[in-house]
């Protein structure tokens, strides 16, 4: 993964997108309302099932008498029909600086008046032995399909969520199954229901951004605010949006592993705060049903703790386009490596062989 300057913030990514924005973009992390959706929705289906009573007969004064007809014959048990054994699915996690309307556009395929500020891969493989998350820089150059080049954010302005995903597609040659798009109007409430988050911070670093929060080295318990400042800020380091991943990829690891440990979601009252929180700010792909949110969550009950793997897609650092934007380069051998490793279920040795596991 390159540490090359942060390139500027521009505004749309090719001559057919929309340009000349100067309104700030509220920057979110989509990975962990994502995830959070994914296993609190499920919950919140199980939790909330109607339950079947046994109703009591009410007594009379006097037993019925007895008569000789034959008693019926008890039907059988029908058999359970098994779940469809598991299947490797990729999701794709997109963050932006939607609001409740705006995502209803977005999901309708409309041009939307916002960008996929974080985008996140999420490769579930089919022995769900562990999890994977690929991270793709926003100002990444793409083709976007039917428009040309622009930077891969662009595919939600543009054509909503079908089009942002048909652009990663594209970009990684693999079929997307699932798309979960979230804002972060509840990230902070988020993370307080949890009690906030442990995370490790290797070098003590100053925010740039809404109440300049410090963070020291070492393990800092972030409360809502906190953690919210620390997986936005870009400014405070030389290579910006690269260490903004780490650390958004640090805090996501950091707040699956509390939920591991303390079983978060087997808390009733823990997962109705999470789901009244997370719910509101997601949009889902029509296929994304509660019954298969359920099904997927189930099929992650084996999956070891410990066993998420998240890095970056590589890139060949910064650049210019042809028409002046800054951007990201792509890193076609690499993003092609990728690829191949998707298709065959190799992504974890690929991981190993080029030291890409990301966080600090």
């Amino acid at each position: 993964m390159g540490t090359s300057p942060e390139p500027a913030e521009a505004a749309a990514g090719s001559a057919a997108a929309p340009g000349g924005r100067n309104r700030r973009r509220t920057i979110v992390i989509a990975v962990i309302a994502g995830l959070m959706i994914l296993a609190v929705a499920a919950a919140a289906f199980l939790l909330n099932r109607p339950r079947t009573e046994t109703a009591t007969p009410a007594q009379t004064s006097a037993p019925a008498p007895e008569t000789s007809a034959p008693e019926p014959t008890p039907e059988p048990t029908p058999t359970p029909t098994p779940d469809p054994p598991p299947t490797a699915l990729n999701i794709l996690l997109v963050g932006s600086d939607s609001r409740i309307n705006e995502r209803a556009v977005a999901a309708s395929g409309a041009t939307s008046d916002q960008r996929g500020d974080a985008l996140v891969l999420l490769h579930l493989p089919a022995d769900r032995q562990s999890i994977y998350g690929i991270s793709i820089m926003r100002d990444l150059w793409v083709d976007i399909p039917g428009y040309g080049a622009a930077k891969v954010n662009a595919g939600l302005e543009l054509g909503g969520v079908p089009l942002m995903t048909q652009t990663v597609e594209a970009l990684l040659g693999q079929p997307i199954n699932h798309t979960v798009m979230a804002d972060f109007q509840g990230f902070a409430a988020m993370t307080d229901a949890l009690g906030g988050v442990d995370v490790n911070i290797t070098q003590s670093f100053q925010g740039t951004v809404d109440d300049f929060v410090y963070f020291p080295p070492g393990v800092n318990r972030l409360n809502g605010v906190q953690a919210l400042a620390f997986v936005r800020e870009r400014h405070a380091f030389s290579d910006g949006d690269y260490q903004r991943v780490r650390n958004q990829q640090t805090f996501l690891k950091a707040m699956m592993a509390k939920m591991a440990a303390e079983g978060a979601l087997t808390d009733r009252n823990t997962v109705k705060q999470l789901v009244s929180t997370v719910l509101p700010h997601v949009t889902v792909s029509p296929g994304l049903t509660v019954e298969t949110l359920e099904q997927l969550v189930f099929s992650l009950r084996s999956t070891p703790p410990g066993n998420g793997l998240f890095f970056t897609l590589p890139t060949a650092g910064a650049g210019f386009s042809r028409d002046g934007q800054s951007i990201i380069l792509q890193n076609p051998a690499a993003t092609a490596a990728v690829s191949a490793a998707l298709a065959s279920g190799t992504l974890g040795e690929y991981i190993a062989a080029n030291g890409l596991q990301g966080g600090n």
